[in-house]
């Protein structure tokens, strides 16, 4: 039973309101083989695509997941690629007639068909602290472009040359974005800075590429946890697609 009949039979009381509940639920997951479970309403209840964890998954079962969310989808969001899958998964995915959409340095991918169209859902900015942060903060662009945003993005504007970091937050203002991430790693004190000087949410990402003590991202974590500048959250570390659905949200609230 479909969506429609499900509907039809409780407009004609054959189902009670109860039991089209139930089986909406039901109906609402997709099996994939015994690997899978695809919430296919997802999207419809929280705002946010289908986003496909790649990183420990075996490669034949990651394409039978994304295909089988693009039988019913316009775009999903596959994450944290390993290397070594990144182009065959793009050379698979196009054999299919869908698109890619990459980043620079960027272990994620966007796939989409050629009807899937930006919302005008509003405007977010990224800024990045240096070019190694490049790829998450890349990670966020491609999930809020997913989510139909329009994204404008500042790279290598760290706090080592302030005077970067506040022209970069200028031209984001000027754009009218609804919310700003900022990416960084070793110390990871730009998203203070910025959030001190705007008044929009700020999402800091902390990123891995740091090294002595507080290496791999702690520290960066731990200084953007204790940061004292109010109207900003925090994210966890290479999270990038969490920070692009979070300032999404907020664009298509806000807009």
């Amino acid at each position: 039973m479909n969506i429609d009949e499900i509907l039809e039979k409780l407009v004609s009381q054959k189902l009670s309101l109860a039991e089209a509940k139930e089986r909406l639920k039901i109906f609402s997951i997709k099996y994939v083989e015994n690997i899978a479970k695809i919430d296919t309403y997802r999207e419809l209840r929280r705002g946010v695509p289908e986003v496909v964890f790649a990183e420990n998954k075996n490669y034949n079962h990651l394409v039978k997941i994304t295909l089988s969310i693009m039988q019913e989808k316009d775009v999903v969001v596959v994450s944290k690629i390993r290397n070594q899958d990144i182009d065959r998964l793009s050379r698979e995915i196009k054999k299919q007639k869908m698109y890619v959409k990459g980043g620079l340095n960027c272990s994620s991918l966007m796939i989409h068909r050629k009807n899937f169209k930006k919302s005008a859902y509003g405007k977010v900015g990224i800024l990045c602290a240096g070019t190694s942060d490049i790829g998450i903060a890349e990670e966020a662009r491609i999930m809020a472009e997913a989510m139909g945003c329009e994204v404008m993005t500042e790279y290598d504007v760290g706090i080592s040359g302030i005077h970067r970091t506040i022209s970069a937050i200028e031209r984001l203002l000027c754009k009218k974005v609804s919310s700003i991430i900022a990416v960084a790693g070793m110390e990871g004190a730009l998203p203070s800075v910025v959030s001190s000087l705007v008044n929009v949410p700020v999402i800091g990402v902390p990123t891995s590429g740091s090294y002595g003590f507080g290496s791999g991202g702690i520290g960066a974590m731990t200084s953007m946890l204790q940061s004292c500048t109010l109207g900003l959250t925090i994210v966890n570390i290479d999270n990038g697609i969490g920070a692009g659905a979070f300032a999404a949200l907020i664009a298509k609230q806000s807009k």
